[in-house]
């Protein structure tokens, strides 16, 4: 019992460790072009 609630325990952190860092390198992204691409075209 003990060794299954770890393998379960473990499996949602990888989750939530995944789910993450998708996040954080989808909003690396955003960032750059908001601030680095977005300026070099302006509007007007």
């Amino acid at each position: 019992m003990v060794v299954f609630a770890a393998v379960v325990w473990s499996f949602w952190i990888a989750v939530a460790l995944v789910i993450s860092t998708i996040g954080a390198v989808a909003m690396t992204g955003v960032m750059y072009y908001k601030k680095v691409v977005a300026p070099r075209f302006p509007k007007d």
